[in-house]
């Protein structure tokens, strides 16, 4: 059985969520802790649960998503696994950051660890996330599923009642509606569903009743 701790982290209020088994392995996804203040509250949780980090997982590269990489580095020398084609946006952080905060990231990033591709299979002890390439938020956004739970981890391919901003670069909107009609909605109703921001929802109710996708 996997275990969900939610941060909302930096000012986009980003979710980085800690996922655990009874085992005590754990994987970080999307660690956009900006500030020294908002690790220490993961590292605090950390350390209660007694979860070693085994992972350090991203949906796909824009900022907000990625201000906190070099402490899962720094504390567990792990580096991030993304998918290739969000490089670039991985590349030029530093640039972003400074023209919407007016100041850079606290620590310069890692290097990429691995990059990730559709349907590969990372191992968390005996449970199993797999990743479902979506893009049409970025043209390297993936989301990743737990199937023997039910849970799936959408990034900002998917929202409760909404969809990613398809307007920035490597955007496209029909692409992403494509990504969630062809493999989102093809999971079970009772799939819960963990977003980039904002609260959790289910597949069904986002098949009933999200505005995008009918």
């Amino acid at each position: 059985m996997l275990k969900i701790k939610t941060f909302s982290v930096n000012p986009f209020s980003e979710n980085c969520y800690i996922v655990s088994n009874e085992q005590g392995d754990g994987a970080i996804i999307d660690c956009g802790a900006y500030e020294a203040e908002e690790w220490a509250q993961i590292k605090q949780y950390l350390d209660d649960e007694k979860i070693t980090l085994k992972y350090s997982l991203l949906t796909h590269g824009h900022f907000d998503h990625i201000l906190g990489l070099a402490f899962p580095e720094i504390e567990y020398g792990l580096l991030p696994y993304m998918h290739e084609a969000d490089h670039e946006w991985y590349d030029h952080a530093n640039e972003v950051t400074i023209s919407v905060f007016g100041q850079g990231l606290k620590a310069p990033l890692p290097q990429i660890g691995k990059y990730i591709h559709d349907g590969e299979v990372i191992k968390l002890g005996n449970d199993e996330l797999k990743v479902i390439c979506t893009p049409g938020h970025t043209q390297g956004g993936v989301c990743y599923y737990a199937e023997a739970q039910g849970l799936l981890f959408a990034g900002d391919t998917l929202f409760r009642t909404s969809i990613g901003r398809a307007d920035l670069q490597g955007g496209n909107q029909a692409q992403l509606i494509r990504s969630i009609t062809e493999k989102l909605l093809a999971l079970p109703d009772d799939v819960e569903v963990f977003p980039g921001h904002g609260g959790p929802t289910t597949i069904g109710y986002e098949r009933a009743n999200n505005y995008y996708l009918m």
